[in-house]
């Protein structure tokens, strides 16, 4: 089982983050809610940041806008997980090379593709 951080989840069903951590479980993963002001989502605790996360970290999974996105790849950084997906309309192309440098695996890709189709 792969701990998945999903940084943006939402308790709203219709919001992709949420369907990613509803397909994650359904796959088998950990799916580690990141939302600062939410104390949990989908009955498991949420975290206000990914350095808060007590667990190893596999993937980060980003569902949200490159605006917001500084501190949270601060502490990518910091954690070191194998990879990060960027989801459509999370891509920050200025930030792969930063990433890749400290051997993270950088992935543009659509995290509910990815399970659906086996190439998670």
């Amino acid at each position: 089982m792969e701990n998945v951080a999903v940084v943006g989840a939402s308790p709203k069903a219709d919001r992709y983050s949420n369907q990613a951590m509803r397909m994650l479980e359904e796959n088998g993963h950990n799916p580690i809610p990141i939302a600062p002001a939410k104390d949990e989502i989908l009955n498991r605790k949420a975290y206000p940041s990914l350095r808060a996360v007590p667990d190893r970290v596999d993937t980060v999974t980003m569902y949200v806008g490159p605006s917001r996105q500084a501190p949270v790849l601060e502490d990518v950084i910091r954690i070191r997980p194998r990879r990060i997906i960027f989801n459509p309309g999370s891509e920050n192309p200025e930030e792969y090379d930063r990433l890749r440098s400290t051997g993270i695996e950088v992935v543009e890709a659509c995290t509910l593709v990815m399970l659906r189709t086996g190439q998670f």
